[in-house]
């Protein structure tokens, strides 16, 4: 088996490229294989190298993509998780030179695809898929996006979903009313007040829902706007009336908990702003766990619950959000049936079964390796 060297940010971090990543690297060094990861980090991050980390890349490092490289270079493979946001340059660049320094052969993560990217945004993106020895979107979404908008071979792209935690045999809370959830890291875009006017429609349901809101601030956006948006769903919940069926839950659960509270919810909520978003893990994790999703109409969310285990709204609607929610929890057998419609396709989700796809891939292309080589240094 090839061993595998992992960039990206990564626990103690909490993002959701960091979960992804550490998540991946887990489960493909899980039967022993020889793993890596180089973690990249900004001024706000704990600097502890932590658990098979073997290398920090602080974005605050001039040319700190060269030791990261050399680092890389040690391990049979690269798998690089990509967002625009998250490496040194504008909209991330340095990672380019990065993938252009390996000698080995790279696996890039594509966590977005945008579909109307700046002249800059798509020039690099385009560059990345030439440096790269594959690709991998995690929705056909994002893949047709890529080769619809951008210049990029098919043939190096895969499409490998999002993986999933098992969560099978989880004691989930017992509730006396119906429990609506929303969980991940909070900001602007996340949706939530949109909910909180559901909310506020549904209160003539007898008993009425309660519902969570888990999460933490996402560290960026507490840099710079503080607990801003926090404060003011507060605000909103109070003048809507809804303020006592809330429940804030400012704190960042580990695996067991969050199964246990999915487990706990009737519907999971998402009532994400984006219209760009190709990929949520917590939109898996509720579909796996065979949990009702309502959802706004994001991509991936369009792509997954389509005549499938959940329902999908347009944005900024909660007459719509509302109406969703009081069919899943009013009409009779709508919930077994959403739940029913991901049992068959489960065991795909979860990360055992995903991450041995990524193995199949590096397999190939280590097996493929002169060629690849030749071909970037061409």
């Amino acid at each position: 088996m090839p061993s595998y060297g992992f960039l990206s940010t990564h626990p103690p971090t909490r993002c959701g490229l960091a979960t992804f990543n550490s998540a991946l690297a887990a489960h493909l060094t899980a039967d022993g294989t020889r793993g890596g990861i180089v973690r990249v980090t900004d001024r706000s991050d704990d600097q502890r190298a932590g658990p098979g980390v073997v290398h920090l890349w602080s974005t605050r490092t001039t040319a700190g993509w060269r030791d990261a490289a050399t680092v890389l270079n040690t391990f049979d493979v690269a798998v690089v998780q990509h967002e625009y946001g998250i490496y040194p340059g504008a909209d991330g660049e340095d990672v380019l030179p990065l993938l252009r320094r390996l000698t080995v052969p790279s696996i890039v993560v594509l966590h977005t695809v945008l579909r109307q990217p700046t002249a800059r945004q798509r020039s690099l993106l385009e560059q990345i898929v030439t440096a790269a020895g594959a690709v991998v979107t995690m929705t056909n979404a994002a893949r047709d996006r890529l080769l619809v908008g951008y210049t990029a071979p098919p043939d190096k792209v895969t499409v490998i979903q999002h993986g999933a935690a098992e969560h099978v045999g989880v004691p989930a809370d017992r509730r006396t009313r119906p429990h609506l959830l929303t969980w991940g890291l909070l900001g602007p875009g996340k949706g939530v007040e949109w909910s909180l006017r559901a909310l506020a429609r549904l209160q003539d349901l007898d008993p009425t829902p309660t519902y969570t809101v888990a999460g933490r601030t996402h560290p960026k956006v507490v840099e710079h706007q503080g607990e801003a948006y926090r404060a003011g769903l507060h605000r909103l919940g109070a003048q809507l009336g809804v303020a006592y069926a809330v429940d804030y839950q400012d704190i960042y659960h580990d695996q067991p908990t969050l199964g246990r509270l999915i487990h706990s919810a009737d519907v999971v909520v998402l009532p994400y702003d984006s219209r760009e978003q190709v990929t949520s893990g917590v939109l898996i994790e509720a579909v796996a766990a065979g949990v009702p999703v309502v959802a706004t109409a994001f991509p991936h969310a369009v792509e997954l619950l389509t005549g499938g285990p959940g329902l999908v709204v347009p944005h900024q609607d909660p007459a719509a959000l509302a109406a969703a929610i009081r069919r899943i929890l009013t009409e009779p057998g709508l919930a077994a049936r959403l739940a029913g419609r991901i049992r068959p396709l489960a065991a795909d989700l979860r990360w055992p079964a995903v991450a041995a796809r990524y193995g199949t891939l590096a397999e190939r292309l280590v097996a493929t390796r002169p060629s690849v080589v030749s071909a970037a240094s061409a």
